[in-house]
């Protein structure tokens, strides 16, 4: 199996944000052989400090053990960080062999160990395993506690794995996923078709934006300048030209932000 360049599609299904870590797709300690199983943990990290103050460390590792330590990240608000693609030193030993490193993803999710869970993070987790499972084809019995399958591990505490699980199937069970983001209602309807060199017209160009995350429309209540968006998203190289021309023929300044109804207005969108 090669990296899992998927994962933050997987993530935007569950409709929590998505942080995509910068280097995600190429971080691992190689690819990922297989995936058979998810391993639910807690970083055991500092009580305060935001949002998810242990990402440096599930991302770059600490001393004994290099990173990164797992797939997915889970903040406190219940926003959902794609740290790696490939294997990551997440559950050893493990006493299953559908949950050790090279069969399983691992998500991490921000506590100390004896916080209580926010209600949102709780949702983001139980969705992202839901999405998981559904990605590669698992039960949801195959989603287990880093303490089911580690005996000298604790976490995640204070979840019951068994209600925990039960949910997870649920959400597997719906004929569709749980919640859709913005970005899939709306690519649906739109042409995704890349523009050539000189076609520069507006409807194609929407296409290329609303699928790449750069466009929030006002139904939506979202903004994003596209600065911001070009800065923060992975994307192909040979777009930043797209979206320059894009800018100059309908007078947009990059490092504005360009707010709903301004995108209504140019994108013709209702």
């Amino acid at each position: 199996m090669p990296y899992l360049t998927q994962l933050a599609d997987v993530a935007r299904r569950t409709g929590h944000p998505v942080t995509e870590v910068t280097g995600w797709k190429s971080r691992g300690h190689g690819p990922q052989p297989e995936v058979q199983g998810v391993v639910c943990h807690h970083t055991a990290g500092p009580r305060a400090g935001g949002d998810y103050p242990s990402l440096s460390v599930v991302r770059t590792g600490r001393p004994g053990l290099p990173g990164p330590l797992s797939q997915f990240g889970l903040g406190r608000s219940g926003r959902i960080y794609v740290i790696a693609a490939g294997r990551c030193w997440h559950n050893a030993p493990s006493t299953s062999p559908r949950h050790d490193n090279s069969s399983s993803i691992g998500i991490e999710a921000e506590n100390c160990g004896s916080q209580p869970w926010p209600e949102a993070q709780l949702d983001a987790y139980r969705r992202l395993c839901a999405e998981l499972c559904r990605e590669f084809g698992l039960p949801a019995s195959r989603v287990k506690a880093h303490r089911e399958v580690n005996t000298s591990k604790p976490d995640p505490a204070g979840i019951d794995m068994t209600d925990f699980r039960a949910a997870v199937a649920a959400l597997i069970a719906s004929d569709a996923p749980a919640r859709k983001s913005w970005t899939e209602e709306i690519v649906n309807e739109l042409p995704l078709v890349r523009p050539d060199a000189d076609n520069w017209d507006v409807k194609t160009i929407r296409g290329c934006l609303i699928a790449r995350g750069a466009v929030a429309p006002s139904r939506y209540g979202g903004q994003l300048g596209l600065k911001a968006w070009m800065e923060r998203t992975e994307y192909d190289p040979a777009l930043a030209s797209d979206v320059r021309a894009f800018q100059s023929k309908e007078g947009i300044d990059e490092d504005g932000i360009v707010g709903p109804e301004t995108w209504r207005h140019l994108l013709r969108v209702e």
